[in-house]
């Protein structure tokens, strides 16, 4: 079929020409945000950047302490956690243990996550087991 003096072969191999030459000029697009990974796709989790839901990997931490976090940052270090006036020495116990875990990196100026963070906390307290909130304990 030549409508137009064109194939479908050479479309379709002219097509894939341009895909192999676009592809090294894709692989060097920026990233909007470097620290991704540490919003929830890793095993680490930034305490300046991340939001109350990233903390349910971490049992113990949501959301009570999770809001506590997110409530009060941003850190300087990991050590600023246990300076938080409204933290228990239990829940401090349950910082230490997930130490390993969290990193403090500089505070994303894109979003107001501790904003965020507060807001979603309230909502979950309230209305955390009435609907399926799609996890599964």
């Amino acid at each position: 079929m030549q409508a137009d003096g064109l194939s479908r072969r050479d479309l379709i191999k002219n097509v894939a020409a341009f895909g192999v030459a676009a592809a090294p000029v894709l692989a060097n697009a920026e990233i909007d945000y470097a620290n991704v990974p540490f919003l929830g796709g890793s095993d680490k989790i930034d305490i300046n950047n991340a939001n109350v839901r990233v903390y349910t990997k971490l049992p113990g931490m949501y959301p009570t302490i999770a809001g506590i976090i997110c409530k009060y940052g941003p850190y300087q270090t990991v050590e600023d956690l246990y300076k938080v006036p409204s933290l228990s020495a239990e829940q401090k116990q349950i910082i230490k243990k997930y130490e390993k875990n969290l990193l403090a990196l500089e505070p994303a100026p894109e979003v107001d996550v501790h904003a965020v963070c507060a807001a979603l906390l309230t909502l979950v307290q309230y209305i955390e087991d009435k609907f399926n909130n799609g996890l599964y304990r």
